[in-house]
């Protein structure tokens, strides 16, 4: 059965999507549950047991609250059954992921300085000096980028402040909150927002959307997604993990 692409939880009015999910927990002998369609507490705790003792398409465990989003849909019926999007829904965002590619694998020189021939010039497309944190200048440098190879008006916010980018955007924005009810709504080319706090935050730029999960390619990062890292590297988050929300532009 095919993920419903929102959350579905205790109290979910969608009788056939229900007892989809109770039947299937009985056939994984989690029950018994009666098949009545109704998300009750029942139903939440057999859903919680299940993810506590099954893991995600990565081998790693499974959040235990007891809802059912993409991730969990995939660890029941298949990752089949969540849809996987590779490509953007306009051509400058595709244009954008692909100049993003052309970046992978570039460093900071030496790691570590915020610095580098490549880092300095996306520091200097949004005015700011060689050494200061970089993940949203690399962001804005794609979209500069791209835009001048479509020969058009380049619409992502000229900042080097991954907040102050979400604040001042006039893009679509999508709340951390409607992403996780929906994460249909999430797409490659969209850029996501992390809020670390006392001004402090992380972004990146969307490749491609499997079920809970996106692949990124982010800017001032390392392999294990940090916020200050030493390069451009393609990485994997979860949609329920983006605490401030996406930007998607036209």
């Amino acid at each position: 059965m095919n993920f419903p692409n929102r959350t579905i939880k205790e109290g979910d009015l969608d009788r056939v999507t229900v007892v989809a999910l109770q039947n299937r927990i009985n056939e994984l002998g989690l029950g018994p549950l009666q098949a009545t369609g109704t998300y009750g507490l029942k139903t939440k705790s057999a859903i919680k047991l299940f993810q506590s003792t099954h893991r995600d398409q990565n081998g790693n465990p499974l959040e235990i609250d007891g809802k059912v989003g993409a991730i969990t849909w995939a660890a029941l019926f298949g990752i089949e059954e969540v849809n996987t999007v590779n490509d953007a829904g306009s051509l400058l965002l595709k244009k954008v992921v692909e100049v993003a590619q052309s970046q992978l694998g570039v460093m900071e020189k030496p790691p570590g300085s915020n610095k580098g021939p490549e880092v300095n010039q996306y520091l200097d497309s949004v005015g700011c000096p060689p050494g200061l944190f970089w993940c949203a200048s690399f962001v804005y440098w794609c979209f500069r980028k791209a835009s001048q190879e479509l020969n058009r008006a380049n619409p992502a916010v000229q900042t080097g402040g991954c907040l102050n980018h979400w604040n001042k955007s006039k893009g679509e924005k999508i709340t951390a909150a409607q992403a996780a009810a929906d994460p249909a709504l999430i797409k490659p080319g969209q850029i996501f927002i992390l809020d670390h706090g006392s001004g402090m935050g992380h972004t990146g730029l969307i490749e491609k959307v499997e079920g809970g999960f996106i692949s990124t390619i982010e800017g001032n990062s390392n392999v294990a997604g940090s916020r200050n890292g030493i390069g451009v590297f393609r990485l994997q988050r979860k949609i329920i993990k983006i605490n401030k929300g996406f930007i998607e532009y036209k």
